[in-house]
C-alpha cells in the first residue's frame, strides 16, 4: 500500500501494523499523513485485517501539526480533514488497536478514541487541549469521548484542559490495559491474536452490528446470525468444539 515518510507500515497475513514517525513535530498529523492513511483503510476496506497503530520515539500522536493548522481556514474546517479520516478508521471491517505510548494529544487523541482498543504504556499521556489555542476537538472528541469515559470526564478534558496519564486513562476505562514501553508492541500483538484466533466474519459482523444505529437492533442482530448460521466457518468451528469435548 502507498505511504508516506511519515508512516512506517509493517503488513501480515491477518494485520497491518501502522507507525506513525515524524519525529521532528512529535508525530503530529498533517495531510500527507492523512493522505497516507486514507490510503491504508483503503487496502483494508478491500482486504480485511487487524490495524494496529501506534507512535514512534515515545509518543503516539501530539495532534495536528499547528503550523499547518495556522494556515487553515473556514472552507479546511469544513471539509473534515480530520474527522473524515478518523471515521473511515473507526468503520474498517476488522477491530483497530491504537498502542498509546507517551503524549496522544489533540487529533492523536481522536485517532486513538476512533479505536475499538486502546492499550496504553505507563508514559501514556492523553488530553485535548485544543480550546487552549482557540479551536475545539472536531476530530470525534466531543461526541466519542462522552461515550467512551462519560460526560463529567469528558467535559474535564476538553472544557478545562485535563491530561489523563496512563494509570487514570485506565481507572477510566479509556483504556483496557497499561505496559512498560518495551512491552507495548507485544502486547498490541498479543491483542491481535486473540481477536485473529477468532472466525473473521463473525468478528467483522460482530463490530458491524456493535455500532449499528440503535433503532436497527435487534434486526441487524439476527439478520449477521442468520447469514453466520449457514456459514462454513460456523460448522468447522462447532464441530471441533464438540469433538474436542468429546460430544461427536
Amino acid at each position: 500500500m502507498p505511504v508516506s515518510p511519515g508512516l512506517f507500515v509493517d503488513e501480515r497475513a491477518d494485520r497491518v501494523h501502522v507507525r506513525l514517525h515524524r519525529p521532528e513535530t512529535r508525530n503530529a498529523i498533517d495531510q500527507e499523513t492523512v493522505t497516507a492513511l486514507h490510503a491504508v483503510c483503503a487496502a483494508l476496506e478491500e482486504h480485511p485485517r487487524i490495524l494496529v497503530v501506534s507512535g514512534s520515539d515515545g509518543v503516539f500522536a501530539s495532534g495536528a501539526d499547528i503550523a499547518r493548522l495556522l494556515e487553515r481556514r473556514r472552507d479546511d474546517a469544513l471539509a473534515g480533514i480530520n474527522s473524515g479520516l478518523f471515521v473511515r478508521v473507526a468503520r474498517l471491517p476488522m477491530p483497530v488497536i491504537a498502542a498509546i505510548d507517551g503524549w496522544a494529544l489533540g487529533g492523536g487523541a481522536e485517532l486513538a478514541y476512533a479505536a475499538d482498543f486502546r492499550i496504553a504504556s505507563t508514559t501514556a499521556r492523553l488530553g485535548n487541549p485544543e480550546t487552549s489555542l482557540g479551536i475545539i476537538p472536531a476530530a470525534g472528541a466531543l461526541w466519542r469521548l462522552r461515550d467512551l469515559v462519560g460526560e463529567p470526564l469528558a467535559k474535564e478534558l476538553v472544557l478545562a484542559g485535563r491530561v489523563l496519564n496512563a494509570q487514570e486513562a485506565l481507572t477510566a476505562g479509556l483504556v483496557t490495559s497499561v505496559h512498560e514501553p518495551d512491552e507495548l508492541s507485544a502486547a498490541a500483538d498479543a491483542l491481535a491474536d486473540r481477536i485473529a484466533a477468532n472466525d473473521p466474519l463473525a468478528t467483522r459482523l460482530a463490530k458491524e452490528v456493535f455500532h449499528a444505529a440503535a433503532d436497527a437492533h435487534p434486526r441487524a442482530d439476527d439478520e449477521a446470525q442468520a447469514l453466520l448460521f449457514e456459514s462454513p466457518a460456523k460448522f468447522e468451528r462447532m464441530t471441533a468444539f464438540l469433538e474436542r469435548k468429546g460430544k461427536r
